[in-house]
């Protein structure tokens, strides 16, 4: 703490100015021993308040039995102030309920003061005002006192502060107002909050794969195709569907013929059997195909236990756990089939629902449709076409480089998909990248709304932190990840914890408050960003090289140039302005 000021040479200035204001006249005793500090020396925002402790000692035999006064805090800024709450202090002989000053022992008083912050506090400075009260003389009413002068107002001074004129009222208190701290250190305002967030995936697919299949059934230990059996297919629809796709210039269909035998039989012979029947459905779907210039991949897959497996889970016959249960067992398709055979009764259900089922080619049409291309999704976007949820998502994530950019997407994409959790999320995110704190928190709390994903329970937390909502923040924190809750320590000004927690620009800050600028300056040793030059600019203010100063704020206003008028502001910068 740094001693700021010798309070007791503005009360002897104020005891010896006016002698009517009787209990202050032996207030000059030992006021050289009267001091006055102020901690922290430069204001600091922390959770959204700016707050100092005001600490005063008075020697022996000091404060008179039957003064008071009333001290109040103002932060004053440009265009405006904020008062604090005022505390009042008494003499031993005073009959009301003030902190009492022993007039023999003399002692130690504190104060502490918060504000509400507010953006136009980024420049400013901590005022006290001192009203006095006697119980004899002019000031037996709280008096307004010049703390630089000693002086109280005169006649036209009084008119002033009795008066209408707001401006010229706070002009005047502003001027008897003594100023014990300069500047607010905003700092942890810089916290990048967004680049903690997590987005939903954009789900957006360049190519979508679409199967149509129909199977060709088979006789026992037959592969023999029927025309029977090709009605039953309904190939006519199939080569619809071929047809069609045919058409489309962003189709490429792949035609497969799988050739299949019931898992009922000798392992070799059933082999053989799903061969044959690849070979003959490949001749069946060959001509039914023939002016497509498709190619037709036809394989054997022998018995098809998968299939058997599937169908068997689908059923309603009494023991298909006990099935289930064989399948699980045994490995070895002669062990399956010896076991489940066994079970007689199950035997000759699975013979009529099951096996025929699996005696089959299937014919499958696998067709990958190619979405639209990056180009023409942000030509649709520009020009008013229609995109789906998933094609804003990519277009924001993937297709722009700019978190501002990514704001107009997304926005638009909310006007249209309001339903979508991922859209309000991805669009909360970009929000608070570009400072839009309190839309992001709406933003978040609609996808909340639809969604209880776990992005979005991290979301909320730094959401709130961002808007200096910390009680709010830990209604999220029993799932916090290490580093969301090390963004909480900082935001609650415990930078030593919320600096093992984070990494890069966010860890430099945590380390600049404090006072870890070797730790800073390696943290972001790989950002080239004009925010990393900015802090580059104030941990060498803090170390006293302000030629590397100099320079690296040159290169960050000349990378973000609103950085200028950050910097003409802001008190840990001050000694370059000198």
């Amino acid at each position: 703490m740094k001693n700021l000021m010798k309070l007791g040479v503005v009360l002897v200035a104020v005891s010896l100015t006016f002698s009517s204001c009787n209990c202050f006249k032996k207030m000059a005793k030992n006021r050289e021993e009267v001091n006055l500090t102020v901690t922290p020396e430069i204001l600091t925002l922390n959770n959204g308040i700016v707050a100092a402790d005001i600490n005063v000692t008075f020697p022996e035999k000091y404060f008179n039995k039957k003064a008071v006064i009333k001290v109040t805090p103002v932060i004053v800024f440009e265009g405006g102030e904020v008062a604090g709450t005022p505390k009042y202090y008494q003499g031993t002989k005073v009959d009301d309920n003030y902190t009492v000053v022993d007039a023999k022992a003399g002692g130690k008083i504190s104060q502490h003061v918060e504000f509400p912050y507010d953006p136009r506090m980024d420049a400013c400075a901590l005022q006290l005002r001192a009203e006095i009260k006697c119980p004899s003389g002019k000031c037996k009413e709280f008096t307004l006192v010049n703390l630089n002068t000693g002086a109280i107002p005169t006649k036209e001074e009084a008119a002033v502060l009795a008066g209408n004129d707001a401006a010229a009222k706070a002009e005047l208190a502003k001027s008897f107002g003594l100023t014990v701290a300069y500047g607010l250190n905003t700092l942890q305002k810089d916290l990048k909050y967004g680049d903690l967030m997590d987005e939903m995936d954009n789900n957006y697919k360049k190519i979508t794969t679409v199967v149509d299949k129909t199977d060709l059934l088979y006789a026992i230990n037959s592969s023999v195709v029927t025309k029977k059996n090709e009605q039953n297919a309904n190939l006519d629809a199939f080569k619809a569907n071929v047809d069609k796709n045919l058409q489309n210039d962003r189709a490429t269909q792949n035609i497969a013929v799988k050739g299949y035998a019931s898992p009922d039989g000798p392992e070799k012979f059933n082999d053989k059997l799903s061969k044959a029947r690849s070979e003959s459905s490949e001749k069946v779907v060959a001509k039914l195909l023939k002016e497509s210039g498709l190619e037709i991949d036809a394989a054997a897959y022998g018995e098809d236990w998968d299939g058997f497996k599937e169908l068997v889970e689908k059923s309603n016959i009494k023991d298909k756990n006990l099935i289930l249960q064989v399948l699980s067992l045994y490995n070895s398709p002669a062990e399956r089939e010896s076991e489940i055979k066994n079970m007689s009764t199950v035997f000759e259900e699975l013979k009529k629902e099951i096996l025929p089922e699996l005696r089959r080619s299937q014919i499958v049409n696998s067709t990958d449709l190619q979405n639209l291309t990056d180009a023409e999704i942000m030509a649709a976007y520009r020009n008013g076409g229609e995109l789906t949820a998933e094609q804003y998502l990519y277009a924001a994530q993937e297709l722009v480089d700019t978190p501002a950019e990514q704001v107009e997407i997304l926005t638009a994409a909310s006007k249209k998909y309001g339903n979508n959790a991922a859209v309000w999320n991805n669009l909360g995110v970009a929000q608070t990248k570009v400072g839009e704190k309190a839309e992001a928190l709406k933003s978040f709390e609609k996808a909340a709304k639809l969604d209880s994903s776990k992005e979005l329970n991290k979301n909320l937390l730094l959401a709130n932190l961002a808007n200096c909502n910390t009680a709010e923040a830990k209604k999220y924190a029993a799932a916090a990840d290490k580093e969301t809750k090390a963004a909480m320590a900082a935001a609650e000004g415990d930078y030593k914890t919320a600096a093992n927690g984070l990494t890069g620009y966010n860890a430099a800050i945590a380390m600049v408050q404090s006072n870890d600028l070797a730790g800073a300056k390696k943290a972001i040793a790989k950002d080239n960003s004009a925010e990393a030059d900015y802090l580059r600019a104030v941990i060498a203010v803090k170390e006293g090289d302000l030629k590397t100063a100099e320079a690296q704020l040159k290169s960050a206003v000349s990378k973000n140039p609103k950085l200028a008028a950050k910097a003409d502001k802001d008190v840990l910068l001050k000694e370059l302005k000198k």
